[in-house]
């Protein structure tokens, strides 16, 4: 199978993207080992800091432990660090925006890239592009209204809201009942509490109830 179509139905399974950057590199594998621990399979490591790179490296290592998961990188702008990331491991990569040279370099490498839309425009390009998977950011922002309305314009699209997007039962209920096929969760599900105290079961502990909350919200629908 096709790795770009088997991380998606990861995805689609997982139905959650936890995403983070921590500027320590043992942080960094600390905070994966306890998402691989609570059943998480798909990571986001975020490109937000100088350290990035090497920790992303860091991890991909320490992944090769971890059977069946895979390690993404986030908030890839441009060509430079697409092929940065690429030459590094990653998986997959996460835009907050719809970089088209992003694409090509996902394209040429035949990996999975899912881009960051945030107006019907950018969806429809992502939809020209051959795309059926799109990040919906800030998710805070456009709503889980703004889901069931573009839904119907594109229902070949799978759409996955990040910013803003919480633990809490109801808002779950709202994304899934809109018809998202996954949230991507980060200071949410990986609070700057747990970081700062090294609370890593708190992490997992965390996790594991937001899976099983998806779990019996998409199971209701």
């Amino acid at each position: 199978m096709d790795k770009r179509i088997a991380i998606a139905d990861i995805l689609y399974e997982q139905s959650l993207m936890p995403l983070y950057f921590h500027k320590d590199d043992q942080q960094s594998v600390e905070i994966m080992a306890a998402l691989y621990e609570a059943g998480v399979r798909l990571i986001e490591y975020t490109n937000r800091g100088a350290e990035a790179l090497d920790n992303f490296k860091s991890l991909k290592k320490q992944a090769e432990q971890m059977p069946g998961l895979y390690v993404g990188a986030g908030t890839i702008k441009d060509e430079t660090s697409a092929n940065a990331f690429i030459d590094a491991g990653a998986d997959f990569i996460i835009s907050p925006a719809l970089a088209e040279d992003v694409y090509d370099v996902a394209y040429s490498n035949k990996i999975l890239w899912i881009p960051g839309c945030m107006t019907p425009t950018e969806i429809l390009k992502a939809e020209q592009f051959g795309l059926s998977l799109v990040k919906l950011f800030p998710g805070n922002i456009l709503g889980p209204g703004f889901v069931q309305a573009v839904k119907e314009l594109f229902p070949g699209m799978n759409f996955m809201p990040t910013g803003g997007v919480e633990t809490k039962t109801e808002n779950l209920q709202a994304w899934f009942g809109a018809g998202v096929c996954a949230v991507g969760m980060g200071s949410k599900l990986i609070s700057k509490d747990d970081l700062k105290e090294k609370k890593y079961q708190s992490i997992t502990a965390v996790t594991k109830e937001v899976l099983e909350t998806i779990r019996q919200v998409k199971t209701a629908l």
